[in-house]
């Protein structure tokens, strides 16, 4: 039996590891991860804040097991060279990637390994199926999420688990030190205040889900004020768990009785659009810069920095939009709910690109996703696959009385509404004489007008 490396990226775990499993029963393995420098899509600030994170947990897996995860710095091709010559590996295996940089990256990787004589195997399980596992009658890809999702259900996504029930590790070469890396910030350090927010491991976040939050998900999922949602997503951006692991604990939780069958379809189908999300980028490729819908491509998009500033600030006048927005440079997160009304102010109350939303999440975001953050801001902007219309426009002032009727979660990230009445929290420009007197700015625009303007961009775009 030979050594083996099983090459971590996005899938940072040892649990249901479709990869470190087959590695392991080739010969003693040797895991690493190699910080590549010309990476297809560099991460975000904060997903590289929280990889660091996920790198320390999977560190502390891996000794759990009498192993470690080697680090390298540099060009992958080069580094994994080096580490075949010291270790006499003759297999690589990893996770499959779907993205288009990622694809390009691993065809051309594994065409130079097995020029060398190097085994290169890749697998699934960064999702429940691979995007060429479902297409319509004609053989073309979907363009809309329910027959999609209709047809991806039918082929019973329910899998059985990978898991390692023996490791046998090589001796580990020399390894960098995770600092090394330079995913953290220092000039300042403002990911120490988004820590407390993640502390708990992706098998707590889903025991504690399908233990409580997951029963009323169907409809607490919408309210911000509450605790409804998973709070999984950053976990699946690195893969700090699997889909599957999560698709089944929720069928046996439903099973058990402990979550309805209706909280549990709508669960289902919210990791059925991250899915969706992932086939779309897979055969629709060009989405990641360019409209789905080239209609689009003519929008009348406006460049005013200072009212993208003063949405990246949470400055806008809109309780319910900054509290969102201030929610995210806090903890790297954003209730889902919340997401879709500030995306939506962006983009129809100010009229600027989703390209710079798209931007910002993604430097922002703990859970930022390539395929999920390009797919759901080109649905809020009206055009992508399956995309809300355009002339769907948020209201963000009746938005924050379904979300959040009593102001908790306005008051928990606008504390200088906390002290008003709820009404007035909702909509602070209410309080007449008493407004000029509040830490707090005026609506940037007025919600009327910019609704008519945006109707009147998307008339113009049409006639075009």
């Amino acid at each position: 039996m030979s050594v083996q490396i099983v090459l971590f990226r996005d899938d940072l775990r040892v649990s249901d590891h479709a990869a470190l499993v087959a590695a392991g029963k080739l010969g003693p393995i040797i895991c690493a991860y190699i910080h590549d420098e010309n990476a297809p899509h560099p991460d975000g600030e904060a997903r590289a804040w929280w990889r660091h994170a996920g790198l320390e947990r999977l560190i502390d897996q891996l000794q759990s097991m009498g192993g470690s995860l080697i680090l390298r710095i540099g060009n992958i091709r080069s580094e994994l060279d080096r580490l075949i010559d010291e270790t006499g590996a003759t297999g690589v295996h990893w996770s499959r990637r779907y993205t288009p940089g990622g694809i390009a990256a691993d065809t051309d990787l594994k065409t130079h390994l097995q020029g060398k004589g190097v085994s290169a195997q890749s697998y699934a399980g960064h999702y429940l199926i691979e995007p060429w596992c479902v297409a319509t009658k004609s053989g073309t890809p979907f363009k809309v999420f329910t027959p999609f999702w209709r047809a991806a259900t039918a082929m019973d996504l329910g899998r059985s688990l990978f898991w390692m029930t023996k490791a046998d590790f090589a001796p580990a070469p020399a390894s960098a030190a995770l600092g090394e890396l330079g995913l953290l910030p220092t000039r300042p350090d403002w990911g120490s205040k988004m820590m407390p927010y993640w502390r708990s491991s992706s098998d707590e976040v889903l025991s504690t889900f399908v233990e409580g939050p997951a029963a009323g998900y169907a409809t607490g999922r919408d309210r911000a004020d509450q605790c409804h949602v998973s709070r999984l997503s950053p976990y699946l951006a690195l893969g700090m768990i699997s889909p599957a692991q999560i698709w089944q604990s929720i069928g046996l939780a439903e099973q058990a009785g402990k979550v309805g069958s209706k909280d549990a379809a709508k669960f289902r189908a919210e990791l059925g659009w991250r899915e969706f999300s992932a086939y779309l980028l897979y055969h629709f490729p060009t989405i990641l810069n360019a409209e789905f819908q080239p209609k689009f491509a003519a929008f009348p998009w406006k460049d005013d920095p200072d009212m993208l500033r003063a949405w990246q600030q949470g400055r806008t006048g809109y309780p319910l939009v900054d509290a969102g927005m201030r929610e995210l440079w806090e903890t790297g997160y954003m209730h889902n709910r919340v997401r879709m009304v500030v995306a939506s102010f962006l983009v129809k109350h100010l009229l600027i690109d989703w390209r710079h939303g798209r931007d910002w999440f993604w430097d922002t975001l703990v859970d930022a996703d390539l395929a999920s953050n390009t797919a759901s801001w080109q649905w809020v902007a009206g055009c992508g696959a399956d995309a809300a219309p355009y002339f769907r426009i948020f209201n963000p002032i009746t938005q924050p009385e379904k979300a959040d009727p009593q102001a908790e979660y306005i008051a928990r990230w606008c504390p200088e509404l906390a002290h008003l009445p709820v009404k007035e929290r909702l909509a602070p420009w209410r309080c007449s004489g008493l407004f000029g007197q509040l830490d707090y700015p005026a609506p940037i625009v007025d919600h009327k007008e910019a609704r008519a303007r945006a109707l009147t961009a998307l008339a113009q775009t049409k006639a075009d």
